[in-house]
């Protein structure tokens, strides 16, 4: 009789990926998470429980195949596991890092029933990593269809259609407003998060793939969409949602009052952070304010911090139960020293007589029943505004669509808001042959879901294109 196979035990605890001391780390912009050794990444791996069903897959907006790389890590088959992961996506040294992987394939992980989840997005750091140590492997292309496509904006929903189109044999322009490629990847994201040499690395081999990059290209003004069709079979626009969206209360005039899109587009692309090394200084602030909750606003506090602000405080009107930042960056601003200022909301910023910010006015918050976004909603307590000094306001409560592209593309239909209109399966606008994903198509998404558009954006596109040359 066959011996039947051993139950296999359950790991419950994740191990922990090392990590620079809070005291050393928020005095400069080097990266926080060390990442995992080759030994702590194959023990992580051998946590898995090897499920049939794959929810971790799932999971995924791209559909990276999980558990099957996981399975690779724990053979030390470093090679292979790389090799599967890029099947699906081919900036993982991105996604390693910035996905929200408990909210995306680390959420249905059987083991976090009973434990922690496994380390999924630490894993697939390690396998990016290892690649770009010892020597990228490019993917085979498909012979040339002859056909061309425009992508406007090197976001990561811009990168992921470029990626899987040049692989189909498409020639493939991607047209970048700035004067670097990355999009929010290296303007929006902070270099101790992810450095920007890494994103160079990643675009570079998309590069090597055979991709054409033309910088300072504003659509909508260099070129419209309606000229970029004259040399393009198709266009996908993924220009995200970069105009910041302010408070509407008095004072947001006085000097010192950033938005979140400006302070951190003048640390990370313009190099704010490296002055006088960079010619492009950045308003010093001694006592700064944050207002928001989410991933931009501990970037912005962050950031904060590591250009010499003497104290930070970040001002979020819900609890911390309802803050929407990935747990890891909450965990990381309280260890460097970041205040949380919960239950409270600013009502006006007050100045000083040469106009510049002074103080900001705050009421304290109770939370109500649920509103729409199914958070208790904030109520103002009567009678409890107080002032916190301050010289500095950093104002981190969202983003909203530019309106050049739209204005400028007749037929291009957009929602009350302003967000491209697209048809969330295949990512088409009403315009035959533009598409459109990430930000800009009203999702508010993150890296990985961007992505995922992109993902789905491809395929209808290369179905597009294949019936077009037909």
């Amino acid at each position: 009789m066959a011996k039947k196979p051993e139950k296999q035990t359950l790991k419950p605890d994740r191990i922990p990926m090392l990590e620079r001391p809070p005291e050393k780390r928020a005095a400069d912009f080097l990266e926080v998470p060390l990442g995992y050794t080759v030994n702590q990444a194959k023990d992580e791996a051998s946590r898995c429980l090897s499920c049939k069903n794959r929810p971790c897959k799932d999971g995924c907006p791209v559909g990276i195949d999980c558990g099957g790389f996981v399975a690779r890590v724990s053979e030390g088959d470093f090679a292979g596991a790389v090799k599967l992961v890029k099947e699906k996506n081919l900036l993982p040294a991105i996604t390693g890092r910035v996905c929200p992987q408990i909210d995306q394939c680390e959420g249905p992980c059987l083991i976090g029933k009973k434990g922690e989840s496994l380390g999924i997005g630490n894993l697939e750091r390690f396998v990016a990593d290892w690649e770009r140590e010892h020597g990228v492997v490019l993917p085979d292309k498909a012979a040339p269809t002859g056909m061309s496509v425009g992508i406007v904006g090197s976001g990561p929903a811009g990168l992921t259609v470029a990626a899987d189109l040049v692989q189909l044999g498409h020639h493939i322009v991607i047209y970048e407003a700035l004067h670097e490629p990355g999009g929010v990847l290296v303007y929006g994201i902070p270099e101790f998060r992810l450095p920007k040499a890494i994103v160079a690395e990643q675009i570079g081999s998309l590069q090597d793939l055979g991709i054409e990059i033309r910088l300072n290209q504003v659509i909508g003004k260099t070129f419209t969409i309606d000229e970029l069709l004259l040399v393009h079979d198709a266009v996908f626009i993924c220009v995200g949602a970069g105009a910041p969206i302010f408070m509407g209360i008095p004072g947001e005039n006085f000097i010192g009052v950033y938005s979140a899109n400006e302070y951190l587009t003048r640390s990370n692309l313009m190099r704010a952070c490296y002055f006088p090394e960079w010619d492009t200084p950045m308003l010093p602030g001694g006592k700064i304010a944050v207002i928001g909750g989410g991933n931009v606003a501990m970037d912005g506090a962050r950031t904060a911090l590591r250009l010499g602000a003497e104290e930070v405080s970040l001002v979020y009107r819900r609890s911390l139960e309802e803050m929407p930042a990935r747990a890891e960056e909450v965990r990381h601003a309280r260890e460097e020293g970041i205040r949380l200022m919960l239950l409270a909301a600013p009502t006006r910023i007050l100045g000083d007589s040469s106009g510049h910010v002074s103080a900001i006015e705050l009421v304290r918050m109770a939370l109500g029943e649920p509103d729409a976004s199914g958070r208790r909603r904030p109520v103002p307590v009567e009678g409890s505004n107080h002032a916190l000094a301050v010289d500095t306001v950093i104002v981190a409560i969202g983003q909203q669509p530019n309106a050049m592209i739209a204005s400028t593309t007749p037929g291009l239909e957009v929602d009350r808001r302003g967000y491209i209109a697209v048809d969330k399966k295949t990512m088409a606008t009403t315009r035959d042959g533009v598409y459109a994903g990430g930000d800009i198509a009203g999702w508010g998404a993150s890296v990985i879901r961007a992505m995922g558009d992109g993902r789905k954006a491809a395929t209808a596109m290369h179905q597009y294109l294949m019936s077009k040359k037909e």
